[in-house]
């Protein structure tokens, strides 16, 4: 056990400085003015308010407010709707029927008849081929 021996050197921990948030918190805000430390108080300008966003329009804003292109989804024409119901009620096939023969939804067929439907050709050429009637390019 001779000849060994412990060379122990203090170790200090300190606890980190307080972040600019725990500063401002009203805790330590308190702690200072007990403590008779000099406190700062700034007072921003447009405090509590949104104004970054509503002030003025921004470019994007502008642009939308500008721009006067109508964005609707396209419908199906008046003609194809009429087309439809007509060639159906000459096969005599219900809205169910019809949407069985060509593998998709009643709702689908429901849709294209009432002209709420966003035309789909692949749907269109189906129906054509299910109900032998050229539905497209009639004007």
């Amino acid at each position: 056990m001779a000849g060994i021996s412990q060379d122990w050197e203090p170790v200090v921990i300190r606890k980190k400085a307080p972040t600019a948030a725990a500063r401002k918190d009203e805790k330590a805000v308190n702690a200072a003015r007990r403590a008779g430390a000099e406190i700062e108080t700034v007072k921003k300008s447009n405090a509590g308010t949104n104004k970054a966003a509503s002030s003025g329009t921004s470019l994007n804003t502008r642009k939308l407010d500008e721009d006067t292109e109508n964005l609707a989804h396209e419908k199906v024409p008046t003609e194809l709707k009429k087309a439809i119901m007509q060639a159906r009620m000459d096969m005599k096939l219900t809205q169910a029927q019809l949407a069985q023969l060509i593998n998709e939804k009643p709702q689908i067929i429901q849709e294209y008849e009432s002209g709420k439907a966003i035309p789909n050709q692949q749907i269109i050429s189906k129906l054509e081929r299910a109900l032998g009637a050229k539905l497209r390019g009639k004007k």
